[in-house]
């Protein structure tokens, strides 16, 4: 009950509890409508206005007009900042929602350091409209198959800026230019790999397949360990993402399945728990589980561990 309350506050709801001698206890749930709330900076790119959560953000600085030039002129030229070397590309340019125009009254132009595993770009956009607290609202089904838009939030002024991930951009945009074979996990995104979700909360299999699946990934998924059992023997995933706590069949019951059978002990496993820790942490660890996340999980961790394990399992 801990963990239900934990996760309740977290997302901005309310848990009441109400016991009656001889007629039982009654819970009363209340969540907000809109579950997510988050911080994020507004960048103007043309005439859109697009939010960017904080956690894709390395930093922001601020590149003359000439300097530039010189970088658009020069694909191969990065920018150093702070130890590290970063592409730079035009923001509308990535989204092909607008041409580069760096006009002529302009000395300054804010950009935007953003880092995906490995690979490092300066995005420059055409202006920032500082820091909001936004509440993330689902767009339809046309934008929401495009995989760096995760939403939509409802400015002051009743505008609508679309929230970027610029993680999953940068990733799909390494992909196109830089090729698979020097980035394995993004060409598996543009493949497209099979991905199990276990776990015995129905929500946490909605929320996480959405999620796989803007990202081109296909998934199975399993209501508690014995119905991931019988459905790896119908087929077998890419990757597994385990939780712990489920009826008939645990987690590290599934764990151990698998590291005995000779079909299923390649499939990498990571899992995904309220259980944090260290004594369940190493024991999954023995269980030759690679990777081991707590509940909630951040979606930019989640992809980039995901990523990170199919592209040790293929090298």
């Amino acid at each position: 009950m801990d963990v239900v309350a934990s996760g309740i506050k977290q997302l901005g709801g309310s848990l009441e509890m109400v016991s009656q001698p001889g007629r039982g206890t009654s819970f009363t749930i209340r969540l907000p409508l809109t579950l997510a709330i988050s911080e994020a900076l507004l960048a103007q790119v043309a005439e859109e206005i697009y939010a960017i959560p904080y956690a894709s953000i390395e930093g922001v600085v601020r590149i003359g007009r000439d300097e530039l030039q010189d970088f658009y002129r020069d694909s191969q030229r990065l920018y150093s900042y702070a130890g590290h070397d970063y592409q730079v590309r035009h923001l509308g340019g990535l989204l092909g929602s607008a041409t580069l125009n760096l006009a002529e009254g302009v000395r300054w132009f804010p950009v935007l350091l953003v880092r995906s595993g490995e690979r490092r770009v300066a995005l420059q956009v055409d202006g920032l409209l500082g820091n909001r607290q936004i509440v993330v609202k689902s767009v339809g089904p046309q934008l929401s198959s495009i995989h760096w838009i995760t939403g939509a939030t409802i400015l002051g002024d009743g505008r609508v800026a679309l929230i970027l991930d610029l993680n999953a951009m940068i990733r799909m945009d390494a992909a196109k230019t830089i090729g698979p074979q020097t980035v394995p996990g993004e060409a598996l995104e543009e493949a497209g790999v099979t991905v199990m979700v276990v776990d015995d909360s129905i929500t946490v299999r909605k929320v996480t397949t959405r999620l796989l699946e803007r990202h081109n990934m296909t998934v199975i998924s399993a209501k508690d360990g014995m119905d991931a059992v019988t459905k790896l023997q119908e087929r077998v995933p890419d990757i597994m993402l385990l939780d712990i706590e489920m009826p008939r069949m645990d987690g590290f019951e599934v764990a151990r399945h698998m590291r005995n059978t000779e079909e299923l002990k390649h499939v990498p496993v990571i899992m995904i728990t309220s259980r944090t820790g260290e004594k369940h942490r190493q024991r999954a660890l023995e269980l030759g589980v690679q990777r081991y996340l707590g509940k909630p999980y951040q979606e930019t961790e989640l992809l980039d561990n995901i990523y990170s394990v199919l592209s040790e399992v293929k090298t």
